[in-house]
């Protein structure tokens, strides 16, 4: 084993530990999801796909979302979201520079993978990519959902934040199951937007 190994358990370890910067600034939300357990409930959201969407790559769409957040583990970058001040650019300049550190943990051939995956989910270049990234939407509204039920917090601009975004199938329909049951649900219970 090499010593790489270790840095790329260290990443590995970060991840596991790094709250998601979104949910942190809510005092009520005392149990906030890992960075690493966003990525792992994506990739398992990816893998129920191979019956609806035959046209995919499935292994790639699991694959990028085991991947496509490794970089925050690296603590010059972190959990950066768009309410952290930092312009779209310096975020993806922060994160190439510490993936390019994170994938010379691994051999040479897993790491041009990892990059292949990592810049197709940042530009958007493949329809599993694009998979994905609704996917990752999905699964913020899905935690901001579960959210709300146990903690009794309105999470109103994560819903909003990705107001008609949904146009792939079938996480599109998931997602509308997602807001009927969250609208039932505040009927009932007389709660308003805020």
């Amino acid at each position: 084993m090499s010593v790489e190994i270790f840095d790329l358990l260290k990443i590995i370890d970060n991840v596991k530990h790094l709250r998601r910067t979104g949910w942190t600034k809510f005092a009520e939300i005392t149990e906030v999801e890992s960075v690493a357990s966003h990525m792992y409930r994506m990739s398992l959201l990816s893998w129920s796909l191979a019956k609806d969407r035959p046209d995919l790559d499935i292994n790639k769409c699991i694959k990028m979302s085991l991947i496509h957040d490794l970089a925050e583990g690296d603590e010059s970058v972190g959990d950066i979201t768009p309410y952290c001040g930092v312009s779209d650019e310096k975020k993806y300049e922060l994160e190439l520079g510490a993936f390019m550190k994170i994938v010379s943990y691994v051999p040479e051939c897993v790491g041009k993978e990892w990059i292949e995956l990592w810049k197709d989910y940042e530009i958007q270049g493949s329809n599993e990519a694009k998979c994905v990234k609704q996917l990752d939407k999905f699964d913020m509204i899905a935690q901001a959902w579960e959210y709300e039920q146990k903690y009794k917090v309105d999470l109103s601009q994560f819903f909003d934040s990705t107001k008609d975004i949904f146009n792939f199938s079938p996480v599109d329909i998931w997602a509308e199951k997602l807001l009927g049951s969250r609208t039932h649900y505040r009927e009932q219970n007389n709660i308003s937007n805020k």
